[in-house]
Parts: C-alpha cells; structure tokens; sequence
C-alpha cells in the first residue's frame, strides 16, 4: 500500500467515527506522490510540509468542547489528543497544536 492509500484508509475510519479531516502534514516525498497522483485528497485542505506524514482531525465533544487528534500515518500507529473549551482563543489553540506537532516529530525522531 502506497502512502495515498494509508492515508485514505485512516481518513475513511475517522470519518465513520465523525471526525472532519482539517489539515495535513506531509513529508516532501508524500507532497510529491501527490502532485503525481493528481490525487484530490488533500482539496481545499492547508497542508504543511513537514517531517511528518500527519493528519489533523477535529470534532465536537463532550460539554461544548472541540476534540482534536493529530494522527500520524506510518506502520505504527499513534495519535495525540486535546480537547478545547468554547472559551480558548483560537490563538490559544493554536499553540497546543504547535506543541502537539513538536511532540509528534519528537516520537518520530526516537525510532
């Protein structure tokens, strides 16, 4: 299975469970695959360059909070998770998910 493919695996069983893919993190080799492919995967969707093939998923939680889940697509998988109060500034929001990016890439980095 080429990546493409794992990452529309992972991104029909988030679907199924209600979550709404909102970004991507590739690595150039994946960003490349994509051009390539012409694949409409990732359309209307901020993708980042990273070193990383990551993708970020949000839904709505218990007590008026937004769940979001950064879910690495490799052969191991893992994820990190936070829940928002309604009353956190998108900036404060922000910056978690720039912390959960870093504690991604740190993973990685430890295989």
């Amino acid at each position: 299975m080429n990546q493409l493919e794992s990452f529309a695996e992972v991104i029909d069983a988030y679907r199924r469970h209600g979550w709404q893919l909102r970004r991507a993190l590739v690595r150039v080799e994946t960003l490349v695959e994509i051009r390539e492919s012409d694949s409409d995967l990732f359309a209307a969707l901020p993708v980042k360059e990273a070193p990383i093939d990551a993708l970020w998923f949000a839904r709505s939680s218990h007590q008026n909070r937004e769940a979001w889940e950064l879910r690495l697509v490799a052969e191991t998988p893992y994820a990190l998770f936070e829940a928002f109060e309604p009353d956190e500034t998108e900036e404060q929001r922000e910056e978690v998910r720039l912390e959960m990016e870093a504690r991604m890439r740190d993973y990685t980095a430890k295989d």
